[in-house]
């Protein structure tokens, strides 16, 4: 069994992030990738959660889904204007320390 987490981003991400996390050999796929782009949140959060993907997002919207209290494999929320360089660090770290496992139900801000 693979126990790193697998990368799910919204479309508010930007593609240098998912393509610079791809070159290091990280399981992520887009909105984009899967025909959700555009959907409503909860459809992404659906998908990702169904597929055992935690969600990237710069989109505020995820919190409050989380605090309604709906199930999630795991949600990574860092605001709008984060620095590329910065989430392309952080989530490679992320990525390389917490287990799936860990991430269910968990937001982490980065």
């Amino acid at each position: 069994m693979d126990d790193r987490i697998k990368l799910y981003m919204d479309e508010h991400v930007p593609l240098a992030v998912t393509a610079a996390l791809r070159r290091r050999g990280i399981d992520v796929v887009r909105a984009q990738d899967v025909g959700l782009h555009p959907a409503d949140d909860d459809v992404h959060l659906a998908f990702a959660t169904s597929a055992g993907r935690v969600v990237m997002t710069q989109d505020a919207d995820f919190l409050r889904l989380h605090a309604s209290g709906t199930g999630h494999a795991g949600i990574v929320y860092a605001p709008q204007q984060t620095p590329i360089r910065y989430l392309i660090q952080t989530l490679t770290i992320l990525v390389d320390v917490v287990t799936p496992s860990e991430m269910i139900g968990h937001v982490e801000y980065l």
